[in-house]
C-alpha cells in the first residue's frame, strides 16, 4: 500500500514515515505544494496525508486539484488548523477524514486502514473471493481454510489485483505500486514479472483458480 505524506515539517515527516514503514506501508513524501502536485499528477496512492499549510500553496487547493483530476486516492487531512470551518470545508471538497495535530501514530494508522478499507474493500476487514480469504488486520491469506505464506510484495500485489479486478494493470503501474518512485530508476520492470510469477505459483499450489491473466503487450488482469 502506497502512502503520500504531504507535509513540510521534516521531523514530523520522518517520524510518520518511519512508523508507517514499520506497518508495511510504502511511504513517499512531498514537502511543498508544487512537489505534491507533481507526485499526484504522476502517481496514484492508496492514501494521501495532507497538511493544509504548505510552502507555495494551500492544502485545500491541492485537494481541489485532486478532485478536479478525478483522482480516487484516499485523503486524510492532517493539520494544526483545527477549526470547524477547516474540517467542514475539507470534508465537503472530498477529504475522507480529518486528523488534528498532534496525534498518536496508532490512531493515524487506524484511520489510514479505515480509509483504504472503505474505498477499496467495501468497508470490510475481511475479503473473500471464491476460495480465498484475506484478513486485512492480521494480513493473512487463506485458501479453503489453509494458510498461504506470501512475501510482503506478493501480499501487496494480491490486494492490488483484487482491488482492481477486471482492470488491465500495466507493468509500470504494478512496478510503481510495489516500489514507488524508485520504479522510475529501474532499466526495466522485469521484477514485476518475477513477483507475479511467484504469486501465481503459490496460488496454484493451493488449488486457487487461475485468475491472474497475462494481457500480452499491456500487462496483467485479475479476471473474475
Amino acid at each position: 500500500m502506497k502512502i503520500l505524506i504531504v507535509e513540510d515539517e521534516e521531523e514530523l515527516v520522518a517520524d510518520i514515515s518511519k512508523y508507517l514503514t514499520g506497518e508495511n506501508y510504502l511511504c513517499e513524501t512531498a514537502k511543498t505544494y508544487q512537489e505534491a502536485i507533481d507526485r499526484i499528477h504522476a502517481y496514484a496512492y492508496d492514501c494521501i496525508l495532507l497538511d493544509l499549510m504548505l510552502p507555495g500553496g494551500d492544502g485545500i487547493q491541492l485537494l481541489e486539484y485532486l478532485k478536479a483530476q478525478h483522482k480516487q486516492d484516499g485523503v486524510i487531512i492532517i493539520s494544526a488548523k483545527n477549526s470547524l470551518e477547516d474540517k467542514i470545508k475539507g470534508l465537503q471538497i472530498g477529504a475522507d477524514d480529518y486528523l488534528a495535530k498532534p496525534f498518536h501514530h496508532a490512531e493515524l494508522a487506524a484511520r489510514i486502514h479505515s480509509v483504504i478499507r472503505r474505498k477499496q474493500f467495501d468497508n470490510s476487514n475481511t475479503l473473500t473471493q471464491n476460495e480465498i480469504t484475506i484478513d486485512l488486520l492480521s494480513k493473512t491469506v487463506r485458501i479453503s481454510e489453509e494458510n498461504i505464506v506470501l512475501t510482503r510484495k506478493e501480499y501487496d500485489l494480491l490486494l492490488f489485483f483484487i482491488g482492481n479486478k477486471n482492470r488491465i494493470l500495466s507493468k509500470s503501474a504494478l512496478a510503481e505500486h510495489l516500489s514507488g518512485d524508485f520504479a522510475d530508476m529501474f532499466d526495466n520492470h522485469d521484477f514485476v514479472y518475477a513477483h507475479v510469477k511467484n504469486l501465481k505459483r503459490k496460488l496454484k499450489e493451493h488449488q486457487y483458480g487461475d485468475y491472474i491473466k497475462t494481457i500480452y503487450g499491456s500487462g496483467y488482469k485479475w479476471e473474475i
